[in-house]
């Protein structure tokens, strides 16, 4: 036996003739009807929109007003496509009928995730930009052991360089290359010596008590996932209701000065440059912008997508709950 859904209002949407109309075709096309009432659902009423009623069988749909006929020609046409997965001994059509009568574990947790997404991914964010900041935390309390494995857990997600990143409990917040020119404040060459300004020992350099320690991930690193925490909070509390922001102003203020900041500073890393050679090093006021807009312009272009995402995913689960529901006060 087949299963239609009609979708309805309760007290909007006048039944009688619909369920008249399957009533007589019942003893020639074996069905049972699932009765769906919108008004407790928001989002599918929206995506169902007027006029109602609307029957829906399989992949199949008739929105009022339609004639007997009409009706015939749908349950036909799901009869002979439910007939013929059967026939065929299709066990995945088989497989999804028997998933479709029941709520499942995955099913909840979906439609919890499905509503509080933005929670979760707050939480996420919050922990990986927080963690990193408990390495110097742990250094200066002398707890070595927590803070190597934070340095390690981050090790591959970002380059760790000493002249890049923020460092606490020190006489400065960080300590810039000369050639960032950064005024009012030592240099890492200062601090280290200018023999030790490279790549590995600006990565393996974690700080003292003098100079503080460093925090595990970058300037920018710090920037771009505070950006995605400062914008997901905003949008978490407007109640998700910001519409994606376009590519092109992702483009312009998010990627090209991020892109820029770092790609023009990479050749004073690739290699000794010969003194004629004008390399640029960034700043961390510098870093930290660019970081920030990238990371607020890349959440604002994303999370709409992934409500819109979760919005539907959570009006299909809201669907298949209230069928199963229907079943169980049938049976």
């Amino acid at each position: 036996m087949i299963s239609v859904s009609l979708y309805s209002i309760a007290g909007e949407t006048d039944l009688t003739e619909v369920r008249a109309m399957l009533q007589n075709l019942q003893e020639t096309h074996p069905h049972e009807v699932i009765e769906i009432d919108l008004e407790q659902n928001p989002l599918m009423r929206d995506r169902i929109g007027k006029p109602l009623p609307v029957l829906e069988c399989g992949p199949y749909h008739l929105r009022w007003p339609f004639t007997e006929q009409d009706l015939r020609v749908l349950l036909s046409a799901a009869t002979q496509r439910r007939e013929y997965y059967e026939k065929t001994g299709d066990k995945g059509f088989r497989e999804r009928v028997d998933r479709g009568r029941r709520i499942s574990g995955m099913d909840r947790f979906v439609l919890w995730l499905s509503r509080h997404f933005m929670l979760v991914f707050n939480l996420i964010v919050f922990l990986y930009v927080g963690l990193p900041f408990l390495a110097p935390v742990f250094e200066k309390a002398g707890d070595v052991g927590p803070a190597k494995v934070i340095y390690a857990i981050y090790s591959p997600l970002c380059h760790q360089l000493a002249f890049r990143s923020f460092f606490l409990f020190g006489e400065q917040p960080f300590y810039p290359l000369e050639r960032a020119h950064v005024a009012g404040f030592a240099t890492y060459e200062q601090v280290i010596g200018a023999d030790k300004a490279n790549i590995i020992d600006g990565r393996n350099f974690i700080g003292n008590d003098l100079v503080g320690y460093k925090v595990a991930l970058c300037e920018r690193d710090v920037a771009i996932y505070s950006g995605f925490l400062i914008f997901g909070l905003i949008y978490a509390l407007s109640n998700r209701k910001w519409k994606p922001l376009h590519w092109a102003i992702w483009i312009i203020i998010g990627i090209l000065p991020i892109g820029w900041d770092g790609i023009s500073q990479l050749p004073g890393l690739a290699f000794t440059p010969p003194a004629w050679m004008i390399i640029r090093e960034s700043t961390p006021l510098l870093r930290s912008i660019t970081g920030l807009l990238f990371g607020i312009t890349t959440a604002w272009f994303l999370y709409p997508y992934v409500a819109e995402s979760m919005a539907e995913t959570r009006e299909l689960i809201l669907r298949k709950l209230q069928y199963v529901q229907q079943l169980t006060v049938k049976g």
